[in-house]
């Protein structure tokens, strides 16, 4: 299973998502869009050409460029999850594109409800 991660440039996301990602130890192959630096990455060539079998969006805060991927997504049948940390308030828009929208106390949190969300299997 291949997951693109989503999210917004404004947070310190190698360290607070990336890594408890990569940490897991899920049987899930992760793209991280900006793990080596912060250009451009052409999602939509993999959502079109079906190249990943979710999009995992972390939408704590709003992002136009995550906006389009999200479109993206949507547009070509990308199944879209969406978690936000608790605190903060996640775009209503969202709801256009998805019902599956999350919400998460702490890295750990995270992980357990996407295990969940995907129905993996792990011991």
């Amino acid at each position: 299973m291949k997951i693109y991660v989503s999210h917004s440039r404004n947070f310190d996301y190698l360290n607070e998502l990336y890594k408890p990602l990569k940490e897991a130890g899920l049987p899930v192959e992760f793209i991280f869009p900006h793990e080596d630096g912060s250009e451009s990455f052409d999602a939509k060539d993999l959502f079109q050409n079906h190249k990943v079998d979710y999009v995992l969006a972390e939408v704590s805060q709003p992002a136009t460029g995550q906006g389009i991927e999200l479109g993206w997504a949507d547009i070509f049948g990308v199944p879209i999850i969406c978690f936000y940390k608790s605190g903060t308030k996640p775009a209503r828009s969202l709801m256009g594109i998805t019902g599956r929208i999350i919400e998460y106390g702490d890295s750990t949190d995270l992980i357990n409800k996407l295990v969940v969300e995907l129905g993996l299997n792990i011991a």
